[in-house]
């Protein structure tokens, strides 16, 4: 009899948000099923009526689309909601087996009868013979002697011993089941082969094991994935880390570095090497060579990675790249608020922006930034007909204005508007002032730019042209020879 086809689920609840975790347990399911020839199957656990909406379901699909998962790479969406009719089938087969049985203890009336606040049920109602009832759970009745062994290829095999694993509610007191009958009964009618998901669901994995096995079923391949932690080693949390994808998304990482950075959390690459192709990490992966331990989000490792894929663009693809931050669409600060994430519109006015000039210093920047959000920063300059300065940046820089006067005059005088002459000239004017080029250069840049870091200076006063260079060291001169730090 031939091996059943090897069938995999990404089932996440529509949260109105995409977390790293869903990202990392996306592709590991979505590459075994490349690598076996398989079918990822997308479920949304939509039971919670209140919690879904159909525009978090899109932003699901469109979360999976940005990491290269589209709609023809998966089976789906199938929705949880839909197989109601299959779940309350199912708990009514194990109720008639004698392998469930209904139960009216409320949390209260357990603690008092234990005494303690702590203790897990007792099967009290067990062997009462209770009828189906409003506020009446059902419960499984699981084996009071042997273990579960759950098969891992991540963890090996995981012994859980029965009688440590009290009888668990599989339905609520209304009838509507518990997240755990309805995952396995989903999992049996869509034919799940394997479950890959975080170790934090490893407990649930011997309750499910029995499900499966007393409806009937051979229990899936499991795999539970470590725990993806922050810097203090803390399971991340929506509360208190950033872990929506959206908002790495907008704030200009690219998909492929985010791909790659997830799939090297518990597993490596072979050779002395981290960033490579998705069909490098295709042809390598195995599920059993990651490590179990808890893995580290390392944001500062993730834009490093991010800096080189970003420089591995050709200058056409860098471009098209940043066109979401320079040209939109773009959110209201509102709509960023309320949603967690978004792209807000650049400071200058829609119409100032020229995509021949962005393309001119696209090079320049490329070079300098490791998110694509850092291009408005980097190039506003060129763009904005009022300038802001940096306050300290201008404190700082003001303390060698004294050479701007000669440098407009020598600006001024320059037969061609070139990077070379440019420098040159400015070389010039500070030798003259007992100023080496980079104290010379330091208030010129600041008040060209708004700020003492950017883009190669003179390349920019290239492209700024010679008419808004000298306009802008003018007003620079004239607010140094008052001693303000602001500009006009």
């Amino acid at each position: 009899m031939s091996e059943p086809a090897t069938r995999l689920r990404f089932a996440p609840s529509p949260t109105g948000m995409f977390h790293v975790g869903n990202a990392r347990s996306l592709l590991l399911n979505w590459l075994v099923a490349r690598q076996s020839g398989g079918t990822l199957v997308l479920r949304i656990e939509d039971t919670d009526a209140e919690r879904s909406r159909p525009e978090w379901t899109e932003g699901i699909v469109r979360a999976m689309a940005w990491l290269g998962v589209g709609p023809d790479e998966y089976e789906g969406p199938l929705f949880q909601s839909s197989y109601a009719a299959e779940h309350t089938k199912a708990a009514q087969q194990l109720f008639d087996a004698g392998k469930a049985y209904y139960c009216d203890c409320t949390r209260d009336v357990v603690r008092a009868r234990s005494g303690s606040q702590y203790a897990g049920y007792d099967g009290f109602c067990s062997d009462r013979a209770l009828q189906a009832a409003d506020g009446r759970a059902l419960r499984f009745r699981t084996p009071d002697e042997g273990v579960t062994v759950v098969k891992d290829l991540v963890r090996g095999e995981p012994t859980f011993e029965n009688r440590l694993v009290e009888d668990f509610v599989i339905a609520r007191g209304d009838g509507s089941p518990v997240f755990l009958l309805a995952n396995v009964v989903d999992d049996i009618t869509m034919r799940i082969t394997h479950v890959m998901r975080a170790e934090e669901h490893l407990p649930n994995a011997p309750k499910q094991q029995l499900l499966w096995q007393a409806l009937g079923h051979q229990p899936p391949t499991w795999a539970h994935t470590p725990i993806l932690v922050n810097e203090k080693r803390q399971k991340l949390s929506k509360r208190r880390d950033k872990v929506a994808l959206e908002m790495y998304r907008d704030e200009g990482y690219l998909a492929s570095a985010m791909r790659n950075y997830l799939m090297l959390l518990g597993w490596a690459p072979s050779g002395d090497r981290e960033i490579v192709p998705w069909s490098v990490i295709e042809e390598e992966f195995r599920l059993d060579h990651v490590n179990s331990a808890p893995a580290f989000f390392d944001l500062k490792k993730l834009a490093a990675f991010n800096g080189e894929y970003i420089r591995a663009l050709s200058t056409e693809e860098f471009i098209d790249a940043c066109g979401p931050w320079l040209t939109g669409p773009f959110v209201t600060e509102k709509e960023k608020a309320e949603a967690g994430f978004g792209i807000t519109a650049p400071p200058w006015q829609p119409d100032a922006y020229e995509p021949a000039v962005f393309a001119k210093v696209a090079p320049l920047a490329q070079t300098r930034i490791s998110l694509l959000a850092e291009i408005v920063p980097t190039v506003d300059f060129l763009f904005l007909d009022t300038l802001e300065l940096d306050d300290a940046s201008w404190a700082k820089a003001s303390k060698d204005a004294k050479v701007l006067p000669d440098v407009i005059a020598t600006f001024e005088a320059l037969p061609i508007w070139r990077a070379v002459p440019l420098k040159e000239a400015l070389l010039s004017v500070g030798e003259a002032h007992g100023l080496k080029l980079g104290k010379a250069q330091a208030p010129v840049r600041v008040a060209v730019t708004g700020r003492s870091v950017g883009l190669p200076l003179f390349e920019s006063l290239e492209v700024l042209g010679r008419d808004r260079t000298l306009a802008r060291l003018r007003a620079a001169a004239v607010q140094a020879a008052v001693g303000g730090s602001g500009m006009p």
